[in-house]
């Protein structure tokens, strides 16, 4: 259906109804400063907090790229929405009624917002359905496993609204077409029933002789159902299918009813099972949830920082083989927000070996507590799961912890942190050896410093590298905006070299104009287009990013002399541009042969010396294509 114009009372009442900081802590991890938020600006690669949101003004605004608005603007910016498409979603969340101003659209939205009242309708009566099955002579062995075996009170079992599905095939379906006369449709719609294969309008119930726990949303409607068999039946545990509802990738377990407990403790704990949730809320440990048994999402844990001022997390997930990769997996999913220092992520592994629930049987609050007071921060864990079970005695394992350690600390911004880790990794891998401590902290600090140069991101070069682009690759746009004639060359010698602007301005440029190009404009063949004004035109609404490349624009008296000797220009920045590549490989491969046990590897040790030699040989190559000499002054033909 094509987004309907809105009523302007629908808009209205979305403009007072939407919060700021709850629609941009979405998608900013944000800070408590003064009366307001601050947090990393997503319009710009902002590397320090210049993004302001103002709950009394309902505004934000980025102090470096001057981007600001309310929550529908930003909505529109960072999805690239329309007006209509923000509001109407803004509506649904805030549960505004929507009013269009053509009939047969408004009734269209009505008929949708109608639906998914219903499927609430269903899923609660369901809820009610699994609670008092529960309690019958049918539910005898479910609640037994709960009371017995599970320690659950009454209380907690009632909190929770656990439940239990019936054996039957159709027992529900009965219950809710055949009673209460749902469409079969929305039943199905629920994730409730099941079609049978080849048999058309036959149905059959999803969960059947389960423990039923009902999954609620933020408001704390049921939207979907997390099913545990009493037997044998696989899988252990079964999920409601994603619906329009239930969208496993977004719902933490328990988060509504454990957001203000987290808001107070200014901690949030997210475990593995259902179970451990409901055991830790049962023994007043309440500021835990738990994901929807797929790995946790970013998703997931930006919901969590809306209700944590410092950030805090801890994941304590099971200390077996798969519980250590879920956490290295949700590690993952957060791992730029936690070197950026965004969030304080820590990792409890139960010492037993336990899961939460398991560790309550014969632990108390207090002991669950004091682990999570002492659990490390990640860096420390990873650190920890890269050197145990490792003989460091033996070469090859030796040097396999190095890499991983190498690699985690090479991501670290902070030269203090880098510091810190350095020297504590050297001691744990010279295993009290104090001479050979000091060696390993020399050679750990070499080669994260060459795993940080590695890549193609700017931000690792030095600083006389970085000189040397901006002055190259400035040489080149300059070129090309003001002289048309040599703009086929200069794409050319790119190419040839498989060569691309590095610097964020520059490629921003670069980009503006082969939009042009996309767009019809015979840049590079006809002298007469008027190309500055045309990319001025577009970099407008950028002012930030036009301000780094405003002086291109501009011809100066150097600028003039080097657009008469085009040629050697081009053949100097670009030799310049491909240096700097050579230069960060050259580095890159003498980190991969300082790693090497020549020793063990003498192969692999000759051809990485062999790289660096013919890394050398280009850069010399290089240097002479950079320098000018008489001669080429003569040859070069003058040309304006």
């Amino acid at each position: 259906m094509d987004i309907p114009r809105l009523h302007p009372d629908t808009i209205e009442q979305v403009r007072q109804r939407a919060d700021i900081v709850d629609v941009v802590s979405e998608h900013v991890v944000l800070r408590k400063l003064g009366k307001d938020f601050t947090g990393l600006c997503p319009f710009h690669d902002d590397k320090t907090p210049s993004f302001t949101v103002s709950p009394s003004k309902q505004f934000y605004y980025c102090f470096s790229c001057g981007a600001g608005g309310n929550a529908i603007k930003f909505l529109m910016e960072l999805g690239k929405h329309s007006f209509s498409e923000v509001v109407l979603d803004l509506a649904k969340r805030y549960q505004v009624s929507v009013q269009t101003l053509e009939p047969a659209q408004r009734q269209e939205l009505q008929r949708q917002i109608s639906v998914r009242e219903q499927l609430h309708e269903i899923l609660a009566l369901t809820a009610r359905f699994f609670e008092h099955a529960l309690n019958q002579p049918q539910g005898k062995a479910a609640l037994a496993y709960l009371t017995e075996q599970r320690k659950l009170t009454a209380t907690t079992i009632q909190q929770f609204q656990l439940g239990y599905a019936p054996a039957g095939w159709e027992t529900l379906f009965g219950y809710l077409v055949e009673q209460k006369h749902y469409p079969v449709a929305l039943v199905e719609r629920a994730g409730l029933i099941v079609p049978r294969k080849g048999a058309t309008g036959s149905y059959y119930d999803r969960f059947r002789d389960r423990l039923m726990i009902p999954i609620h949303d933020l408001q704390g409607r049921v939207v979907g159902f997390g099913g545990r068999s009493l037997g044998d039946e696989q899988p252990k545990y079964l999920n409601s299918p994603e619906t329009e509802l239930f969208d496993k990738g977004n719902i933490l377990f328990a988060l509504d009813k454990a957001r203000a407990a987290i808001a107070k403790q200014d901690q949030a704990v997210v475990v593995e099972g259902y179970f451990d949730v409901i055991a830790l809320h049962s023994a007043g440990i309440t500021n835990v949830v738990a994901s929807m048994g797929t790995a946790l999402s970013l998703a997931q844990v930006r919901q969590l920082l809306r209700y944590t001022e410092s950030k805090r997390i801890v994941f304590n997930f099971d200390a077996d083989r798969a519980g250590t990769q879920a956490a290295e997996r949700a590690i993952g999913e957060v791992a730029a927000l936690a070197y950026q220092g965004e969030v304080q992520l820590r990792i409890l592994n139960i010492p037993t070996g336990k899961d939460p629930d398991e560790f309550l049987q014969t632990n108390t609050p207090a002991d669950y507590q004091q682990l999570l007071d002492d659990s490390p921060l990640w860096l420390d864990w990873q650190i920890q799961q890269a050197i145990a079970g490792q003989d460091l005695n033996q070469a090859d394992q030796f040097q396999h912890s190095v890499q991983i350690v190498v690699k985690l600390l090479g991501n670290l911004p902070n030269s203090m942190l880098r510091t810190h880790y350095i020297q504590k990794c050297a001691e744990l891998l010279s295993q009290g050896n104090s001479r050979l401590m000091r060696q390993l902290e020399d050679n750990l600090r070499l080669q994260v410093r060459g795993e940080r140069w590695h890549g193609r991101s700017q931000k690792w070069q030095t600083s006389s590298e970085r000189d040397l682009l901006e002055e190259s690759e400035a040489q080149l746009l300059r070129l090309y905006l003001h002289k048309p004639l040599h703009r086929a060359a200069i794409v050319e010698a790119l190419e040839a070299r498989d060569l691309e602007f590095s610097l964020s301005h520059h490629r921003f440029l670069w980009r503006q104009t082969l939009a042009l190009k996309e767009e019809g404009f015979d840049v590079e063949a006809d002298p007469s287009l008027d190309l500055l004004t045309l990319l001025q035109d577009r970099c407008t609404d950028f002012p930030s990013d036009m301000s780094k490349i405003y002086a291109l624009f501009q011809l100066d008296e150097t600028g003039d002399i080097n657009v008469l000797r085009s040629a050697l220009v081009i053949r100097a920045a670009v030799a310049s541009m491909e240096k700097v590549m050579c230069e960060k490989r050259r580095r890159h491969f003498i980190s991969l042969w300082e790693k090497t046990d020549c020793a063990t590897a003498p192969d692999l040790g000759h051809f990485y010396q062999k790289k660096i030699r013919a890394e050398d040989q280009r850069i010399q190559d290089l240097d002479r294509e950079r320098q000018t000499t008489f001669e080429d002054l003569v040859q070069a033909p003058v040309i304006s």
